[in-house]
């Protein structure tokens, strides 16, 4: 399945960091920027939820969720947002269900081997729960400014 602007955005419930469970639907009305990374604790992942964390004041004062998912456990969420002080969710797809819903989980190539894993990968879901931004490609370290960027000119064009 091919997920483009307009669509709606598959539905989810996963757990955070703290077991809690969070669901797509729970932010109806709202902007959600719903990132996918290979792996906590690892330097690009790392510089790409500090970047969010950096940015998250404005995200909030504008209503914007911000949620990552990995396929890292509770346990690993939590020494990483801890140790970061990420201010935001991170979700446990285990499975890479939720992943490959969204065309972030598959087969990638590390030091010349293969492996299957989430790829990086972030979306923009509109208030009404459709698809309004995919990012494929993400360089790490200007990714959350560039998307709340994206996301602030999504807000103005409604007013």
């Amino acid at each position: 399945m091919v997920l483009n602007i307009g669509d709606p955005a598959p539905d989810f419930s996963l757990p955070d960091g703290d077991g809690t469970t969070v669901s797509l639907v729970d932010f109806r009305g709202k902007y959600v920027v719903l990132y996918f990374y290979p792996r906590d604790n690892t330097p690009g992942c790392t510089k790409e939820a500090c970047g969010f964390r950096d940015n998250y004041e404005a995200y909030r004062s504008k209503n914007i969720v911000v949620l990552g998912v990995s396929t890292d456990d509770a346990k690993a969420h939590t020494k990483f947002s801890t140790k970061y002080n990420l201010p935001f969710p991170l979700l446990s797809d285990a499975d890479g269900e939720i992943a490959t819903q969204y065309e972030s989980y598959g087969p990638k190539k590390f030091m010349g081997k293969e492996y299957i894993g989430i790829t990086r990968r972030t979306f923009i879901i509109d208030p009404e729960g459709n698809i309004a931004k995919v990012y494929p490609k993400v360089k790490p370290e200007p990714h959350a400014q560039d998307v709340l960027d994206d996301v602030s000119a999504l807000i103005a064009s409604q007013n």
